[in-house]
Parts: structure tokens; sequence; C-alpha cells
């Protein structure tokens, strides 16, 4: 817990964090309680610090391993329990923590018989394993298995090109995301005809943050993406007579979106809203990115059975992806012919 357990962002909004558990070094949980918001608030609130949790927040990953004597990446190495690709699968989900963006190198080497763990990894000063036995490979059979690591800072999903492995190198896809999951829920209180809103948010993380920090660096995020709108100086701001003609037809293809066919004006189609307004894990919702599907018009283009096609899209992400279709909106996904 901390000091008093409160934190004033403002002179009328104050967060309180309820609960803070840690099962694990790589499974950390926190619950915390925003208010008072005047009512609709804490909605908007909610939505924007969930987004930035899950797609702003920047981690620290393994991104290449260079195996020694190697050529390729399903390889086995007699002694070595695991295949190659298993080795780099397993060192990609290392947990690191790091303060700098500088691209890292580490190195192991290790004989055996052993069993061979993140805590057997030299890593540079600026970069530590949270969990140091966290599982890497067996070795069986006196041999040396000598392994070099690159290390990168980012933020979301990045997918490596295979073709570019050569020489025993072998990029491998980052995972710069340290919060695992988000859920915010809103709830009134208040006394006669003053109601006013709490917001309870819950947060995991890998333990590289804390959820703590992961909610401090997130809000630092949002209000650095909207500072820019506060420096707008409108009445330096003009528009040419092309830029009005442009800004009209942008506005009227807006309209045109959001009204839907057969629906009124001010009426929003939900096959117009987009993806992430759905509160889907961080892995399913860029799963859906990186298929190209950014609005739920997109989506219903998918039968289950094309969705748990897509790369890394397994059916546990089916089966949460058609509840939240169902229960916000009663869409179902079309069944294949």
């Amino acid at each position: 817990m901390f000091k008093d357990d409160i934190s004033t962002y403002t002179e009328a909004i104050n967060l309180k964090c309820l609960e803070l558990k840690k099962e694990g070094e790589r499974f950390h949980y926190g619950r915390f309680a925003v208010s008072p918001f005047e009512k609709g608030q804490a909605s908007t609130v909610g939505i924007a610090m969930r987004r930035a949790l899950l797609q702003e927040i920047e981690g620290t990953s393994i991104t290449l391993a260079k195996f020694r004597g190697i050529v390729h990446e399903y390889s086995t190495l007699t002694g070595l329990q695991e295949t190659i690709h298993d080795v780099s699968v397993n060192s990609k989900e290392i947990v690191l923590k790091s303060d700098s963006n500088d691209i890292w190198e580490a190195f192991s080497s290790v004989t055996g018989p052993k069993e061979v763990t993140a805590g057997d990894i030299l890593f540079p000063p600026r970069v530590k394993a949270i969990d140091k036995s966290q599982y890497i490979a067996t070795i069986t059979q006196p041999i040396s298995l000598t392994i070099e690591l690159g290390i990168e800072r980012g933020r979301g999903y990045r997918i490596e090109d295979i073709s570019k492995c050569q020489d025993g190198q072998f990029p491998i896809d980052a995972v710069f995301m340290p919060v695992r999951n988000v859920n915010y829920s809103v709830h009134l209180f208040g006394n006669g005809n003053v109601t006013q809103e709490i917001s309870f948010i819950e947060i995991w993380t890998n333990g590289s943050p804390t959820p703590h920090e992961a909610l401090i660096e997130a809000s630092s995020k949002v209000i650095n993406l909207l500072t820019p709108f506060l420096q707008i100086n409108y009445e330096k701001t003009s528009l040419l007579e092309n830029d009005k003609q442009s800004l009209d037809s942008t506005r009227l293809a807006s309209l045109r979106l959001h009204s839907g066919n057969g629906t009124k004006q001010n009426e929003i189609n939900p096959k117009n809203i987009f993806i992430d307004q759905l509160e889907l894990p961080a892995r399913t919702f860029n799963c859906l990115k990186r298929a190209e599907i950014y609005t739920i018009d997109d989506l219903l283009t998918y039968s289950r059975e094309d969705l748990s096609k897509i790369r890394n899209f397994g059916q546990k992400s089916v089966d949460q992806l058609i509840k939240e279709l169902r229960d916000r909106f009663t869409i179902e996904l079309p069944v294949k012919d």
C-alpha cells in the first residue's frame, strides 16, 4: 500500500489504492478508486485510461537470438531438450525492465546437464530480469549452449520478418506490452438531487511496472497526447477556399459514415464503430489490427472459423469477441457456408 493510500490530482478528484496483490514475480494486480466525478465524466476518463494503459505503456523485450553453430530456426541440438525455435520463444517470454531506449545485448553460456533460466543470462547494467527463475531450456548432456540476445524497448507488438534469419541470428516477435489487462467500472453515489460518479480501475501487469507505476505513466501519456490541443491559436487559423471545400466534403463523408443506411442522421450505426471501443484484451485487439480489421463492419466479413485462422488468435479470443459483440450490440458473427 501507499502512504495514506491517497494521492490528490486536483482539488476535487482523489485517487485511492484499494488493493495491491502480487502472485509471483510476473503477476501484479492493483485496484484503484477515482472520485468524485460529475455524471458522464467517469466513463470518459475510464476509456482514455484503459486505452493508454494497454497501448501507450512502453516495455522491454528480447527481439533477437543468436546461436553459435546453428543455421536454421527449427534445428535440433544433441543434448538440448528443446528445438532452437522453442528456445527463442521461451526467451521472448522473459519479462525485462529497463529505463533506457538504447539497443542492448545480453549473453548466456551454460554447460549442462542443467536447466537454463533467465538467471543464467548476463544482462547489461540498465536491464533487469523480473523473474530470474523464468524457464528457457533444459540441457540433458554435458554440452555448452551459447546464446547472444538483442534487447529493445518499445510499445505494442512487433512482428519480425523471418526471412532476415541468417548466420544463426533469428529475429523474435517482440511483445512490448507490460500491462496484461485493464478493467474499469462506473458507479453512482450521492445524496438528494446531487448525483456523482466513482470509477474503479483494475490493472494487471507483468511486474516490470507495478500497477501504480503503470497508472502514473498512462496518466502522463494521456496528458502529453492532449497538450497540443491547448496550444492551438484559432485567431491565426485561416482557411483558403479549397480548404473550405475539403473541410465540407470531409464533414459530409463523416455524416454519411455515422448515419448508416435507413437510420436517422444523428444515430450511429454499430457496424461503423471501431474495434477499440470493444473491451478486448490487448493481445486480441492487436491480432485484429494486424489482420486489418478496424471496425465491426470489417469484423462481420469473418466467420468464427475465419477468425481462428488469424495468427495468434486462439479459441479463447474468438469466444471473448463473440460475447462482447452479443452483449453490447446484439450482433452475431456470420456462419461459414
